[in-house]
């Protein structure tokens, strides 16, 4: 019932929403126009055969006239290669023009989803989001190259088809266009039919698309719980329903193509039979049959195929629709900041902060605390205490409902969103690599970081005698997450990656959980060269990395407790006093 409602508000709107993607093909006026001119070009064409066969008979073979045979058949060669030219260019500028408009569609759409805020990402799955900067993207390139022009196209042979009837016949056309109601009204059952299937097929691929995405990803946790059986149950479920409706709208033209076949029959037959009634009472000619026959099936071919072709620009048009409401996501942060310094002093003050991720549930309650240039906080907590969201919203990537956040003593909306993120470095406990070399991974494919400094980072965390050891070194393909590194190495990575970009703002957050005791005594020692000059926040749970922060800050169900330096702390014998107690009897019993 929600999708037939859906459908039915979305009608409405089919011509707006045709209106739009046709308006990306502006950059390719030319060509479109072009396109439509040998569209037209091809409606004169087609018809025009047969009207040369219905002469050729009558005039030169019935009346023996070899001479004007020799050169009607070659009028009628040069009109079919003239045709085949025609047909050629059409064919391949309609292409071209589908691929081009959706090369710049899916640009467009990447770019702005790389621009949404992480609240999109949280809501929306991975998978659906494939669908639609692919599948729905390779939808849209049927408009052109199946949809709009071809339809044009097709409609026009039909008028000019059915033209070119009257002139040679009146009669037999009337009699020829008295199956012509069955065709129309069985491509309209066709069609709506099949658009109801092409509809399930469309949803039924988004969670196919958006299972596998997960499962594949996720595909470790599958195995170590022992739940491949079920996933593939799941997985025949939603395979399932694929394929029910596929089959629905294989069934759709199963019936259809043999039942206009037949209407098709029965109408050259009707024609046939009275054509001869006609020639013998001479009403008609030999000629006229031929060319009736050959009419009836240019003209019910294209009858034949508008059906599929107005599905297919109904499915362009719902796939514009889902793509265009991505486009219309204005789940953006603000950007309207205009300071793009090259160089931060660090200061970093909160001011009375309120953070909720939805409504009034409040992750952080009246946060306020000051970090001067080049020290740095410690932030501790149990696990959901706001840690992380403090971080998140320094940086950006969720607004804040009250309170403020200031950077060098100015807001930081009064910053340029890039331009802040870029003096901004940071180390996730969760390292994401991408498919590529372990230089690609540091540099991010940016220019102006060589590998000589790539290289230089790597000395000085200690990471380039492990990457050194790898074959290939830092060509080393590390595939897709860093699938092939272990957690450590992994983190480490993550580390250069923040030191060649030099911020002025570091944060570690749990930078060093996931790695072991010796990795951690390497890291710590870079740590602490690489906050000596810049402002730096770091994230912990264990308390004996962050002992000798300038300041550390106890969060608590997102409250600031206490703050203070490590021996400050112990001395209240507060929040922070359990947790290095609880901390450290853990320690003693391991």
């Amino acid at each position: 019932m929600a999708t037939q409602k859906k459908e039915k508000l979305f009608t409405g709107s089919d011509y707006k929403i045709f209106r739009r993607l046709m308006s990306y093909a502006g950059p390719f006026k030319r060509q479109f126009y072009i396109s439509s001119i040998l569209a037209i070009t091809l409606s004169l064409l087609t018809p025009l055969r047969p009207f040369l066969v219905g002469v050729t008979v009558d005039t030169y073979i019935l009346g023996n006239n070899f001479n004007g045979l020799a050169i009607i058949s070659i009028i009628s060669l040069v009109v079919l290669f003239a045709e085949s030219i025609c047909r050629y260019f059409f064919l391949y500028l309609t292409n071209w023009l589908g691929q081009s408009v959706i090369k710049n569609l899916r640009v467009k759409v990447f770019n702005h989803i790389v621009g949404l805020r992480l609240a999109y990402f949280n809501n929306t799955p991975v998978g659906v989001s494939t669908t639609r900067t692919i599948n729905d993207l390779e939808t849209i390139n049927s408009v052109f190259t199946e949809g709009a022009i071809q339809i044009i196209a097709d409609l026009l042979t039909i008028i000019f088809v059915i033209t070119f009837m009257f002139i040679t016949n009146w009669q037999l056309t009337l009699l020829s266009l008295i199956s012509f109601p069955l065709i129309i009204y069985a491509t309209y059952i066709f069609k709506e039919g099949i658009k109801h299937t092409f509809q399930e097929v469309r949803t039924a691929v988004a969670r196919l698309n958006s299972f596998l995405q997960e499962r594949i990803t996720g595909m470790k946790i599958v195995q170590m719980f022992n739940a491949e059986d079920k996933e593939y149950e799941n997985f025949k479920l939603i395979n399932k329903v694929h394929r029910k409706a596929q089959v629905r709208s294989v069934w759709y033209y199963s019936v259809f193509f043999p039942i206009v076949e037949i209407i098709i029959a029965f109408a050259t037959a009707l024609m046939v039979w009275r054509g001869a009634h006609s020639v013998l009472e001479g009403k008609a000619s030999l000629g006229d049959i031929n060319a009736f026959i050959l009419y009836l099936t240019i003209l019910f071919r294209p009858l034949r195929l508008l059906a599929d072709k107005f599905n297919t620009l109904q499915m362009g048009v719902v796939s514009s629709d889902r793509i265009f409401k991505v486009l219309d996501t204005h789940e953006h942060i603000e950007n309207k900041g205009t300071l793009t310094p090259n160089n931060l002093n660090g200061k970093i003050e909160f001011k009375n902060v309120w953070l909720a991720y939805r409504d009034t549930d409040w992750v952080l309650k009246n946060v306020s605390f000051t970090i001067e240039p080049g020290k740095t906080l410690a932030i501790v907590g149990a696990t959901g205490a706001g840690k992380t969201s403090i971080i998140n919203i320094l940086s950006r990537f969720y607004e804040i409902q009250k309170g403020e956040i200031l950077i060098d003593d100015l807001h930081v909306k009064a910053y340029e969103l890039s331009a802040l993120r870029k003096r901004t470095g940071m180390v996730l406990q969760d390292v994401f690599l991408f498919s590529g070399s372990i230089y690609e991974n540091i540099s991010l494919r940016d220019d102006s970081i060589t590998k000589e400094k790539v290289i230089s980072a790597a000395k000085m965390l200690g990471a380039h005698e492990f990457i050194m050891r790898l074959p290939g070194t830092y060509d080393y393909n590390v595939m897709e997450r860093g699938a092939t590194l272990s957690l450590g190495q992994r983190q480490l990575i993550s580390f250069i990656r923040a030191l060649v970009f030099n911020p002025d703002i570091l944060i570690l957050d749990e930078a060093t959980s996931s790695v072991d005791s010796e990795t951690e005594q390497v890291i710590q020692y870079a740590i602490e060269n690489l906050i000596a000059d810049r402002t730096s926040i770091i994230i912990a749970h264990r308390l004996s990395t962050i002992q000798r922060a300038d300041q550390i800050m106890v969060l608590d169900k997102g409250e600031v407790k206490e703050i203070g330096t490590h021996g400050e702390l112990l001395e209240l014998n507060g929040y922070y006093k359990h947790l290095y107690d609880m901390q450290f009897v853990k320690e003693l019993a391991q």
